[in-house]
């Protein structure tokens, strides 16, 4: 008898939960089927997106993979010195190294990342390597470094005499109190839609200014500073990677996504359960951006000032994130 209520038991319970999921498949499925889709498509976080979207685009517009998409779009502001967050040019730690984070994501889930990587410009590259040539997800500092070395990247000092000279002015007060939307808060995290239906993420960043040596972000976290679900959509983040680490924001965007929300709908709810989790958000700026499947995009972030670029077959935008303060 008690195996006999034991099993009817079991039976009502899966036979609740498959009708659960069953309407929680249906409702992201329906928000999903009732949109025009819209692909290629590429977004990235802040102005310096709409050259990295560029170079992303030329791949896109010719079917290439958003894989391909994506490291190619980032490798743009790694290399350029005036973009003073990301790769070469990028504003030091506090004791004048310039440490690099970023990881890559695809379609597959596969994933790579590298941190407290040093002499390498392109990060994002030595990250797709981690994902493809290695059993690993992550490489960190020396190890990373080492292994940038044995398959081919060039050793460089990466900081340039603007980002020296600037470290150095610091010195002399040696404050440390990020400036939102300023010096550390301009991580480019890129999100693509290619031709084919598929999706794929990269984030790369040059971390916090005067930073603790050793820090490392959310930029390189899977799950924190980018996730990619190619059934549902894919999410990146920029602001205070602290913050964004103990959400695990970008996962948390993805699956409210997946829960019916629109890109933006998801974002901001990531948002709010941020500002819930802290008692003062006068300093603490946050901000996300999404795609789904449908190549459908928003962000959202807590204090004004955050934008973002898209590039698709309609043209170049750069928009504001809508904010919550």
């Amino acid at each position: 008898m008690s195996t006999r209520r034991k099993f009817i038991k079991l039976s009502a319970l899966g036979a609740g939960l498959l009708g659960g999921g069953f309407q929680y498949a249906s409702a992201f499925a329906g928000s999903l089927g009732t949109a025009k889709r819209n692909r290629p498509v590429v977004i990235s976080t802040w102005n310096h997106g709409i050259p990295a979207n560029a170079a992303a685009w030329e791949i896109l517009k010719k079917k290439g993979t958003a894989l391909d998409a994506v490291e190619a779009g980032v490798r743009v502001p790694e290399a350029d010195p005036e973009v003073r967050t990301v790769g070469y040019g990028g504003y030091p730690d506090r004791e004048g190294h310039v440490t690099l984070d970023a990881c890559i994501m695809d379609k597959d889930s596969n994933c790579g990342a590298v941190a407290f990587l040093e002499h390498i410009k392109h990060p994002i590259s030595v990250a797709r390597k981690v994902m493809e040539d290695t059993p690993h997800v992550m490489l960190v500092g020396e190890g990373a470094l080492q292994f940038a070395l044995e398959k081919g990247f060039k050793k460089e000092n990466l900081l340039t005499p603007e980002s020296e000279k600037d470290w150095k002015n610091w010195l002399k007060e040696s404050k440390y109190k990020p400036v939102i939307n300023i010096e550390n808060h301009d991580t480019i995290g890129m999100l693509a839609l290619d031709a084919n239906g598929d999706l794929a993420g990269a984030c790369t960043t040059s971390g916090a200014a005067y930073k603790m040596h050793g820090r490392v972000g959310d930029s390189p976290i899977i799950g924190a500073g980018l996730f990619v679900d190619n059934e549902v959509g894919a999410a990146t983040a920029t602001g205070l990677g602290e913050a964004v680490i103990r959400m695990v924001g970008s996962h948390l965007v993805v699956e409210l996504m997946r829960q019916g929300n629109s890109p933006e709908q998801a974002c901001k709810l990531a948002v709010d359960r941020i500002i819930a989790k802290h008692k003062d958000v006068k300093d603490l700026q946050v901000g996300f951006i999404a795609l789904n499947k449908n190549g459908e995009y928003g962000g959202y972030c807590i204090h004004k000032g955050f934008n973002y670029a898209v590039q698709d077959k309609s043209g170049v935008k750069l928009l504001d994130g809508k904010s919550k303060f």
